[in-house]
Order: C-alpha cells, then sequence, then structure tokens
C-alpha cells in the first residue's frame, strides 16, 4: 500500500522525505516494526513514543509519524508530522484494514455499568436473529461464533481495525462493542464509522485518569457529538446525564426510561431470582434477568435492535430467550439452600443496584452478606464508598483483595474501611485473602440467605504485582459447594 492512501483526513503539517513510498506494515509498538513500515510515535499516559523512533528504525521503518520535535535528518526515512498522532493511529488503521466499519452495521456501547451486559447481549439476540455478528467487550471479543481474548475494554485502533476486519472477511453484517472512556479520550476509535451509539449510565469511576466528573462525562459525550447524522443516539433519560449525551449530537435521537415518557419505556411487573417480567411499550415479556439496573440494559438491548430496523416483536421474542452474561449476577444455589451471586460490580453505583436488586427479591426474607474489595492503582477515593454502600445494604460485609496490582491488599482493605464507622465495623470483617473471604462468607449463610461476591465476575485471576494468578470467584464457590 501506498503511504498517501493512509494518510488522507488527516492533519498533516509537514512531510520530509519521500512523499509516497510503499508501505509495509503499521505499528504503534516500535518493538514490532518491520522492514518498509511505518511506526506512529503515540504519547501514550505513561510511554512516549518518541521516544522510541530510533527503536523502529533500527528494526527497518521507513515512515515515522509523529507530533512532538524529533531529529528528522535521515534523509533515508520519510518523517510525517500530524497535529494528533492519536488521531492519526485511528485513521491509519483504518485506511490500512480497508475501511471495515464501513463495511458493518457497527453501534458502540458506552457508559459506567451496562456496557459488556448491552453490547453482549446485542451480539447474542442478532445471532439469535440469524445474522452473522461481531462484538468487542471486557470479556471477549467475536467473529462470529469464533472467539478471541479480550485485554481492553476497547482494543488499540490497529488491533480494533484488525478485529472488524475478520468480521467483515467472515460475513458479519453487525458488530456491537463497548466503548470505554478511556477509547473515547485517546481517539482509539478516531476514524470508525458507527451506525448507532448507546449510552447507559455515568456514575463514579476512572476519576485516577480523568481526574473530575466532568471530564470523565466529557468523554463519554464526545462519543455522541461526533456520529454523523446517518447514525443513531440511544440514550438512558433517567440517567440524570442521560439528555446531556444528545445536546449536540447529529445523529437521530431516541430515549428509553423505567420512570418516564420514551421511546422505549419500560414497567416491571414481578421480581424474582429467576428473572422478571416486565412490559415494554405495552407488550408483556417474561426475562431471566433480575434487578432494575438489568431491565435497563434489556431496554438498551431492545431499543437498538429496533432502530437497527428489526420486527419489535421478533425483538421481544428474542428477548425472553437471553441469559445473564458469565460474572453478571450469576446466581448459583448452594446444597444448604442459600444462594450465592457472582458480579462484576466494581463501583459504588453498580454494587448498590446489585444489593438493591438482591433486597427487591429476598423482601426481607433472608440475610445478604457480601464480599467485596476494590482494585488497586485504581480511583481511591471510591474505596470507602463501595464499603458504605456494601454496609449500608448488607447485614454482613467482608472486604476482601480484589486485584491488588502493585498496591498492598491490607492498605486497600484499610482505605475502604476508612469509609465507616465504629458502628458499621461491627458487621464488618477484614479479609486480604480472597478464597477465605468467600469461605468465611459461606460458612456464615443460612437457609434462605444471599451472598454477593462483587467485584470480579467473570474474571478468572488475580493480578498481584504484575502476575496474574489464577483465582476465579465462581470456581471458588462451586467448590466450597462441593466440599
Amino acid at each position: 500500500m501506498k503511504l498517501q492512501d493512509l494518510l488522507k483526513n488527516i492533519d498533516i503539517l509537514d512531510v520530509k522525505g519521500e512523499n509516497n513510498p510503499d508501505v509495509t506494515g503499521i505499528f504503534t509498538d516500535s518493538r514490532n516494526a518491520i522492514d518498509g513500515s511505518v511506526f506512529i510515535a503515540l504519547k501514550g499516559v505513561q510511554v512516549d513514543g518518541h521516544q522510541y523512533v530510533n527503536n523502529a528504525l533500527d528494526l527497518g521503518a521507513k515512515v515515522i509519524v509523529y507530533q512532538d520535535n524529533i531529529d528528522v535528518s535521515n534523509s533515508a526515512i520519510t518523517y510525517v508530522k500530524v497535529k494528533d498522532t492519536a488521531d492519526a493511529a485511528g485513521k491509519i488503521a483504518t485506511y490500512w484494514y480497508g475501511d471495515p466499519s464501513s463495511k458493518l452495521k457497527l453501534v458502540g456501547v458506552t457508559g459506567t455499568n451496562g456496557k459488556t451486559t448491552t453490547a453482549t447481549l446485542l451480539y447474542e439476540m442478532f445471532r439469535k436473529l440469524g445474522y452473522k455478528v461481531g462484538l468487542l467487550s471486557t470479556v471477549a471479543n467475536y467473529v462470529d461464533e469464533k472467539a478471541f481474548h479480550a485485554t481492553h475494554t476497547t482494543p488499540d485502533p490497529i488491533s480494533l481495525n484488525d478485529m472488524l476486519n475478520k468480521m467483515v472477511e467472515a460475513g458479519c453484517e453487525y458488530a456491537f462493542m463497548e466503548v470505554s472512556s478511556h477509547a473515547i479520550h485517546q481517539k482509539r476509535i478516531s476514524g470508525l464509522k458507527f451506525e448507532g451509539a448507546v449510552f447507559t449510565n455515568l456514575t463514579q469511576d476512572h476519576l485516577d485518569y480523568h481526574k473530575t466528573m466532568a471530564e470523565y462525562l466529557k468523554a463519554k459525550k464526545t462519543f455522541f457529538d461526533e456520529l454523523p447524522e446517518t447514525a443513531f443516539a440511544l440514550t438512558n433519560i433517567d440517567d440524570k446525564n442521560g439528555l446531556v449525551m444528545l445536546q449536540n449530537t447529529k445523529a437521530k435521537k431516541h430515549t428509553y426510561s423505567v420512570r418516564s415518557l420514551a421511546d422505549f419505556k419500560a414497567k416491571i411487573i414481578e421480581k424474582h431470582f429467576d428473572g422478571t417480567a416486565i412490559e415494554i411499550n405495552g407488550k408483556e415479556v417474561q426475562v431471566q434477568f433480575v434487578g432494575v439496573f438489568n431491565v435497563y440494559n434489556l431496554l438498551a438491548v431492545y431499543g437498538a435492535t429496533v432502530l437497527l430496523g428489526q420486527d419489535p416483536d421478533e425483538a421481544l421474542l428474542v428477548l425472553s430467550t437471553l441469559k445473564p452474561v458469565s460474572g453478571r449476577f450469576e446466581t448459583l444455589r448452594s446444597p444448604e439452600n442459600y444462594t450465592a451471586i457472582v458480579d462484576y460490580a466494581h463501583t459504588p453505583d453498580a454494587l448498590t443496584n446489585v444489593l438493591e436488586a438482591i433486597h427487591e427479591v429476598l423482601d426481607g426474607s433472608g440475610r445478604v452478606i457480601t464480599v467485596v474489595g476494590c482494585g488497586g492503582n485504581r480511583d481511591r477515593t471510591k474505596r470507602p464508598i463501595m464499603a458504605r454502600e456494601a454496609v449500608r445494604l448488607s447485614d454482613q460485609v467482608i472486604l476482601t483483595s480484589d486485584n491488588p496490582r502493585w498496591e498492598e491488599p491490607q492498605a486497600i482493605i484499610n482505605d475502604m474501611a476508612d469509609g465507616l464507622n465504629s458502628q458499621q465495623m461491627k458487621k464488618t470483617l477484614l479479609i486480604a485473602e480472597r478464597e477465605q473471604a468467600i469461605r468465611t462468607a459461606c460458612t456464615l449463610a443460612k437457609e434462605g440467605d444471599v451472598i454477593l461476591i462483587a467485584g470480579k465476575g467473570h474474571e478468572d485471576y488475580q493480578d498481584v504485582k504484575g502476575v496474574k494468578h489464577h483465582f476465579d470467584d465462581k470456581e471458588v464457590v462451586l467448590k466450597l459447594f462441593n466440599d
């Protein structure tokens, strides 16, 4: 491919050297550069690619795309200075892979909670409707029925376009993806063409990265601001920021709600641990999900399905057959007739939603025992809030380790416990070893009780000092049940 074919619609400030050489590959990691390739120097949060230009040149790169001042004296190299290498990387990747998103009906789902469930259920919905479909999510990436390991909620632009291209080659017509605030801010989705966007909600998370809620909101809103007129924008108007997402978008505006008038409106009729009876736009359906938060997710799935041109009645029929995503309110029954629920809830709002859903079904007929921790090297301000919400909505709380990463588990637990007063501490245990914490919860549980094991959900590892050790909450619970 010729270089000029990759530089369309990019804000170029200067070009030195041959202006249209043949290109053999594109890379943002200098270690992967090959002879005749393009190296794009990204300014990352922790690493600045401009420092590794010489590494890429040593491996044979012949084109350097950069934004900061570097040595451009090598006459054998083409140097392309751009305004923003992050924006350029997305567009270059798009063109390198033949603009795959334009050949798919691509829908992005953004918000603090519910992204994985909504995107995954859309994938399941359209597969059941008979289509070949792709999925990019926190849990796994799929090209129709073939699974690929997921390392990020939203991959880097080269990996992202590579996956989208695989979907096109496999004959996929639709693709659904989680769009994280990090990915929006870092312009990983630059160059992609979206058929639609869904906003779930916005609550406190990622303040270690965005610093303020205003900046976090701005990142989410940018996604909607940049949608084309041909796309749809579907938002949850029961969230206080729901209508904010629609303020400046050129896309066609649509809403969903449980509490207000909206294009897609749900009413909850009956709740139990095996599912919920709901009414959507006047038609009743029994779904295999628990909790109001899941009703919002299902409503978003239904709304997006209809906006993509599918028959509303057929969409409702398929909705009734969908099952919860792995590690999202996953219910396990013990031989002693208590219930364990494994859930990914790792934000204050998500934890509150899950605990409230449990109480809605229990209706005072059993105790709630919550096992919860917080991730290391992440937003510390949410730790005491998580502990307070757990204690407020539980009869017994066990604070434990999550993914401590490079922090000490006990220090994280202490940060959580700092949010509790002496009265709240009376029903709180601090057990750093996660398996022991789960074992203790199971020992305390009696018939009719519910144990919530929150924070890790589908994850099958614990990240400790840079090493991922095998650990699966569901696996631990089932082993305890069998023992």
